[in-house]
């Protein structure tokens, strides 16, 4: 106790402050205000300064030695704060809570926000196209609860569901930040690894009847009838979380979050993880690549960008939903002029969900008080072409668009059109609002008139030609004389600084007039404030009205855009249909179409399946003949067109699936301790125990991990499980270089061979990426090979083998077939034998096999064949 107390008495007064408030946020990283700069002090200090590279210093700390010491100017918070967010650190920001000049001793300092990797409203730390989310996660005995927020947009939902079924979420929603409750910690890092920034509350958070209440009272209701989500307990207890957390993060101001939605699972295609990771729907599997969201989102508003996201990985099965949508896409692409009109309306829009909720917080500045003035202004004509329309879905939403007239005018009529930045600049209220202001405004510019006037009185009257009149915040306005001219200074002047060349004075009349002008420049700021604070309340009771504009508009973003890129791309309407049938004529891949050097045309390929005749269509072909790219744009016809887009085929007749699923190319997850086979068979039994009638199932090589033998019987047995399920026929895809699975067919009237065909001119293999039906004979695996640059001697060898094993095809003794191989190890003996050989042997010697090109092979066999017939 002694001991505590010495160090207290230690420690400065400044220090004693500092850790104080940083005993109140152990966790976070403390950016601490002492006059104009941010400090850092201790590991903070060390941590700042490699994430930031700014310099690393030492400060006294008392008599209780030095401590790391790391600041910034705190106008430049914007540019660092996004730096230390996105290396995944809470940083609690404390500033000045009173003004320095009116206290004497420690200035009075408190955390006034805690900004997290999924808490933000800065612009610097946010990306426009993409949702910032903060999710919140519960595990119930059987099931888990999950709970989005945005805080930047105010969107808040929840769901419920297996492990699986969250698992898919986050893949989806991929947030920036995640927590739980202690008591769930070693689960969520077994479940999730390393793959999210977490942060873990208090067990009693995430009890019930605590986060019914915190729920009910933020949203003022009696219950959570009206939201959808009363019976969704583990939903509940995640949502009410993440209201705590705000709280806890000084997010105090959040009536932008005026709703709570449910993520409806039975609405939505089911994607599951592995499914939207493989079709490279958001984020491509190589760096470099390009994934589908690329092709897709052509939208000029950034929360136009958003929903496309949410879009993708949530695409609909309810058929009028999506007729909806691809209805407006039609009409849009019919009317290219309409298109366009409305383009150029969205895109003075800004991101007007993130500006709206700026105003809720009462964080907005009058540039984006401007901006919102224009959004609201462009808003109307959009509105206006949407009603004059012939398409009822146009109209509909037209309807819904809020024209917020009194909102527009109070901003355009009091508002400065080139208003600064920050509010205490000044010169943000127009002429005419206020009288007051008025005369504050004509007093100060008179005064800075009249300082000119005396300037050029003075020197007239001292005969020094270079007088200057200046102001600085330590003395003032101040006359500025040059020590050429010093001695033709008045005695009545008081001097107040010396300079190297010259001499600064200070007059009785200066100093009057300068009250007037700094006095008058105070209270104008005064006033102003007043005034552009009673704007942002006004603007604060639009804010449900605002956000319902800005998803229509983002709605009409993604729609026009889905127009666009089909167009574009020469995109078809697919027919959504209530059979089980799924047929896409002319289909292409819509990511790698666009990839293809100029002047090469995709090959198009056609598909069908239904439940009763054609289920499963089993794919042969060799390597690189585009068995993968098949497989993926069958997934994603299907996806995109649920979507409502247009899809790249001639012809596509869509009966609705319900659920994707993709076991599409291997990679080995060792340092998670998996290999390829094991991640393909955790992958594969995924798919076989989420199975439904409405169900798209694609397989590309399974079983290749293994040894032939266990891969032929691991896909042959899964075949078979699909075909003959005896609730689920689910429609498959299954590509393989198993050829021994097209015996299939004869025995299941379902099954169907195909094959990706190819020509082979000489001994070169064409790829002609055209679907055939019946299967394939070989794989031509050497052919590739050979094109891949392996050497010669490795080809020769595997022909050699590959003709003997088919040779022996018959044979099932596969351990004889093996001991018969013809060995590459033995020496020529006979060449001994005959004068002939020994001249034949002494010709083959000398050709170098790595080198010699076919044709000439084949004239040296020629004259060795001349040789010994001889």
């Amino acid at each position: 106790m002694a001991k505590a107390k010495q160090k207290e008495a230690k420690e400065t007064p400044l220090m004693k402050q500092y850790n104080a408030i940083k005993a109140k946020h152990p966790g976070a990283l403390l950016l601490f205000r002492v006059g104009d700069f941010y400090e850092t002090f201790g590991e903070d200090a060390v941590l700042a300064s490699k994430i930031l590279d700014i310099v690393l210093t030492k400060r006294a700390n008392g008599a209780a030695s030095h401590i790391e010491l790391a600041g910034f100017p705190h106008h430049s918070l914007d540019s660092y704060l996004p730096k230390l967010v996105r290396a995944g650190n809470r940083v609690a920001i404390c500033d000045q809570l009173e003004d320095p000049k009116e206290v004497k001793g420690i200035v009075k300092r408190g955390v006034t926000e805690l900004v997290t990797p999924g808490l933000s409203f800065n612009d610097n730390v946010l990306d426009k196209r993409r949702n910032n989310y903060l999710a919140s996660l519960h595990y119930g005995k059987e099931n888990m609860g999950i709970a989005f927020l945005d805080l930047s947009t105010g969107e808040f939902m929840c769901a419920e569901g297996s492990q699986d079924y969250i698992d898919k979420l986050l893949q989806s929603f991929t947030p920036s930040e995640l927590i739980y409750s202690k008591a769930s910690k070693q689960k969520v890092q077994e479940a999730l690894k390393d793959q999210f920034t977490t942060f873990h509350c208090e067990d009693w958070v995430y009890q019930y009847d605590y986060a019914y209440e915190k729920l009910t009272g933020h949203f003022a209701t009696k219950n959570l009838k009206g939201f959808g989500i009363e019976n969704f307990e583990l939903g509940i207890v995640a949502a009410g979380a993440v209201l705590y957390y705000l709280e806890e993060t000084e997010h105090k101001e959040v009536k932008h979050i005026a709703a709570i939605s449910r993520i409806a699972e039975e609405k939505y295609v089911w994607l599951d993880k592995f499914t939207i990771k493989n079709l490279e729907l958001i984020y491509p599997q190589q760096d470099g690549g390009v994934p589908l969201i690329q092709i897709l989102d052509q939208s000029v508003t950034p929360m136009g960008s958003r929903m496309m996201k949410k879009w993708m990985v949530l695409p609909l099965k309810e058929k009028d939903s999506i007729e909806e949508r691809l209805k407006v896409v039609a009409y849009f692409y019919e009317n290219a002029t309409l298109r366009e009109d409305i383009f150029v309306h969205l895109k003075q829009i800004g991101d007007l969900e993130r500006l709206i909720s700026k105003v809720a917080v009462g964080r907005i500045n009058p540039r984006e008080m401007n901006q919102l003035k224009k959004a609201l202004k462009s808003t109307m004509p959009i509105r206006d072409l949407m009603q004059s329309s012939e398409n009822s879905s146009l109209k509909k939403l037209a309807d819904q668009i809020n024209s917020c007239t009194f909102l527009l005018e109070k901003i355009d009529k009091e508002l400065q059109e080139d208003a600064p930045m920050l509010v205490h600049q000044g010169g943000i209220i127009c002429t005419g609002v206020d009288e007051q202001l008025d005369e504050y405004r004509n007093l100060a510019k008179s005064g800075k008139d009249y300082l000119v006037a005396l300037q050029q009185r003075e020197m007239q009257k001292t005969g020094i030609s270079s007088l200057k009149v200046a102001y600085n915040k330590v003395f003032g306005y101040y006359l500025e004389v040059t020590h050429v001219h010093k001695d033709k200074v008045p005695e009545e002047w008081i001097r107040k600084q010396t300079l190297v060349n010259a001499e600064r004075y200070i007059t009785p009349e200066l100093k009057e007039y300068e009250e007037k002008i700094l006095n008058a420049e105070e209270r104008m700021i005064g006033i102003e404030q007043k005034y552009f604070q009673a704007l942002v309340l006004d603007a604060a009771g639009y804010v449900t009205h605002i956000q319902q504009n800005a998803r229509i508009l983002a709605s009409v973003d993604c729609l026009l855009s889905f127009a666009h890129v089909a167009q574009k791309n020469n995109y078809s309407r697919p027919k959504i249909s209530d059979t089980d049938a799924l047929e896409i004529k002319d289909g292409r891949h819509p990511v790698i179409e666009k990839q293809l050097p100029a002047g090469e045309e995709y090959v198009p390929n056609d598909i069908y399946l239904d439940n009763e005749n054609q289920q499963i269509m089993i794919i042969t072909g060799p390597n690189m003949a585009g068995k993968s790219a098949l497989l993926r744009q069958t997934a994603l016809i299907v996806l995109m067109a649920q979507m409502g887009s247009f899809v790249p085929a001639s012809y596509a007749r869509i009966g609705i699936i319900d659920k994707v699923f993709t076991r599409v190319g291997a990679s080995d997850n060792l340092s998670k301790g998996e290999s390829t086979f094991m991640v393909e068979m955790t992958e594969t039994a995924s798919i076989l125990n989420n199975l439904s009638d409405r169900s798209l199932v694609l397989m590309d090589e399974i079983g290749r991990g293994n040894s032939t033998y266990d891969g032929i019987s691991i896909a042959w047995s899964i075949v078979e499980f699909l075909h003959n399920h005896p609730k689920s026929k689910a429609k498959t895809l299954f590509a393989t270089h198993y050829h021994e699975l097209n015996q299939l067919a004869d025995d299941f009237p379902k099954i169907k061979n195909f094959n990706v065909s190819v020509k082979e001119v000489g001994n070169r293999v064409i790829f002609m990426r055209k679907l055939r039906e019946g299967g394939s004979e070989h794989s031509f695996g050497i052919h590739v090979a050979q094109m891949a640059g392996m050497p010669n001697p490795v080809v020769l060898r595997a022909a050699e083998i590959m003709g003997h094993l088919e040779k022996d095809k018959a044979m099932h003794a596969s351990k004889n077939n093996l001991k018969d191989m013809p060995k590459n190890n033995y020496q020529l003996s006979l060449f001994d034998m005959d004068p002939k050989f020994k001249e034949t042997k002494e010709m083959i010697a000398k050709i170098d096999i790595n080198t010699i090109s076919p044709i000439e092979a084949l004239i040296k066999l020629n004259e060795i064949k001349k040789k010994l017939e001889a």
